[in-house]
């Protein structure tokens, strides 16, 4: 029995949610529009203001896409209503973060130690907003309404600079812990 995927998903005020006959369910709010093409073989269907996900047998392949469809679902209707964001820190000594716009684009310039900066132009649907406070580490917010789309675009931003464990210098997660290992030490 699937317990995330027996779970209706409720269906707030301003947000139309219209499954067509071949199974792609589009989710529309005040944030924008996302869609997502369903498995055949599960049923989406919409009662009393909630969307329920059912699957057809007690199959492994079903009982799966049961609780990922119902996930995926659920964190449309999130995204369209309030929007997923994750923060970055860039730690470093004259490392640096600056959104700008270039030849009409947003850009992310980084400065993390190379010897030339890097660009970084978001994809359609993600905003990303740069904060530099004098005295503290420049911070990155990158924010959009699709959940996968801003979780792999702060983990590109990330891997640009990963953070090293024996100074700790590069781009993480603002909630990350990175273990710092002890350097070398003399010999006598």
């Amino acid at each position: 029995m699937s317990r995330i995927g027996n779970l209706p998903i409720p269906v707030v005020d301003g947000v139309t949610v219209d499954v067509a006959d071949n199974n792609h369910v589009t989710v529309k709010g005040p944030k924008g529009q996302l869609g997502l093409d369903v498995d055949p073989d599960i049923i989406v269907e919409q009662k009393d203001g909630e969307l329920i996900v059912s699957r057809p047998t007690e199959q492994k392949r079903h009982k799966a896409l049961h609780g990922l469809t119902r996930s995926l679902l659920g964190n449309m209707v999130q995204g369209v209503t309030e929007g997923y964001s994750k923060d970055l820190e860039v730690i470093g000594v004259g490392f640096r973060a600056e959104a700008k716009k270039m030849a009409g684009l947003d850009v992310l310039e980084l400065a993390l130690g190379f010897s030339h900066p890097i660009y970084f132009v978001p994809p359609d649907g993600i905003e990303i907003e740069a904060e530099t406070v004098r005295g503290q580490n420049p911070k990155v917010k990158v924010s959009g309404i699709d959940k996968q789309l801003v979780g792999q675009v702060a983990a590109k931003i990330r891997a640009l600079r990963p953070p090293e464990p024996y100074k700790g210098k590069g781009v993480r997660y603002a909630d990350e812990f990175v273990r710092r290992k002890a350097g070398k030490t003399a010999a006598r």
